[in-house]
């Protein structure tokens, strides 16, 4: 029979070494895939991870995808650091967008820049917003954060679509269910007239060394870490863990919020119904891989958002359905979740009561 066993102590090598084993083992895991759908292991990967880095183009692309990801990962380090389970950043994220561009039609005859800023403000306090909903339901009824997070993102879901069959349509868009496109000025500035990437990457940069340094060198960061590391010592010292809770759910909407906002007024420069890949759920996978720590977190953005992006040239290319960037980043998270398993237990084998008779 086989049982799991408590180790005396947990690796740390192996803590770092975990991320890349689960990368090789989803690296692996795939060559088998592509080969049974009848195609060239070693050609399929290079398409899925290499080919849509081979010019300045697809870098600036990738930069394009790390900002919402950088920018949810770090809003859910914070919740995670202090065990309050968010999976709801993908429901803030396009409440963010929702927020942000029912603001930017306002605007729509709009010249100064300076509209950004209301526009930028309206999809941060609305995805703030919605994450306070979450923080309300757990600290007012003990509501599980899991459920209910993940109910509020078919919520979110629902009334994007809602707002745009309804009233953020395009009067004169031929009946697609997508807002107008925005003013010019109301769109973020891009480093360059040839890509699109724009100056939302600064933004999610800056905020990871905010919330880096409000983890490492804040009074509030070290009650957040008391808090996750266990919640009865941080109760007999006197921290308030619904305070706590409130903060860290409002900060991590705001986060998000911010993110989906920087997506209509970035990159799409409208309200539509695909706006997310799946950020939202992506971020979780980046936190975990990133070992909740910035570089790790920077860097597993960069991974996540080139499955996205390896997903739409293996569709072009391979003229193979993009639903396997899904299934990639699923086998990233089991191989890593398996992989820090074993960082702590043991496999062992026990014969059981009937077999030793």
């Amino acid at each position: 029979m086989l049982k799991l066993e408590k180790r005396q102590s947990d690796s740390r090598v192996m803590g770092y070494l975990s991320p890349l084993i689960a990368l090789i083992a989803t690296l692996i895991c795939g060559a088998m895939l592509f080969a049974f759908l009848g195609h060239d292991p070693l050609e399929a990967l290079y398409t899925f991870f290499l080919a849509p880095l081979q010019d300045t183009y697809g870098w600036t692309e990738l930069g394009v995808k790390v900002g919402p990801l950088l920018l949810c990962a770090m809003g859910l380090t914070l919740c995670y650091r202090a065990k309050i389970w968010n999976i709801g950043a993908e429901g803030q994220f396009l409440m963010g967008a929702l927020g942000g561009s029912w603001m930017a039609l306002q605007f729509l005859g709009a010249e100064s820049r300076w509209v950004l800023v209301p526009i930028l403000l309206a999809g941060t306090i609305s995805g703030m917003l919605w994450g306070g909903l979450a923080a309300w339901l757990k600290t007012r009824f003990n509501a599980n954060e899991i459920l209910t997070t993940i109910m509020l993102n078919y919520i979110a879901l629902n009334a994007l679509l809602w707002a745009v069959h309804g009233p953020l349509k395009d009067p004169a868009g031929f009946n697609f269910p997508e807002s107008a496109m925005f003013a010019d000025a109301a769109i973020l500035p891009l480093f360059s007239e040839d890509y699109r990437l724009n100056v939302s990457i600064l933004f999610a940069l800056f905020f990871m060394v905010v919330i880096w340094t409000l983890m490492a060198r804040s009074w509030i960061g070290y009650q957040i870490q008391v808090m996750g590391e266990d919640a009865k010592a941080a109760q007999y010292a006197g921290f308030n863990g619904k305070a706590l809770t409130w903060f860290a759910l409002l900060t991590c909407g705001a986060l998000a919020g911010f993110a989906g906002v920087a997506e209509v007024t970035g990159p799409i420069g409208q309200l539509v119904p695909q706006l997310s890949p799946g950020y939202g759920y992506a971020a979780i996978i980046v936190v975990f891989l990133g070992r909740m720590q910035p570089v790790g977190i920077l860097l597993a953005s960069m991974l996540l958002a080139l499955t996205f992006m390896g997903g739409e040239m293996i569709q072009i290319e391979m003229s193979l359905p993009k639903s396997l960037t899904g299934l990639f980043q699923g086998m990233l998270l089991f191989f890593l979740l398996a992989a820090d398993l074993l960082i702590s237990y043991r496999i062992v084998i026990k014969k059981s009561a009937v077999a030793q008779a």
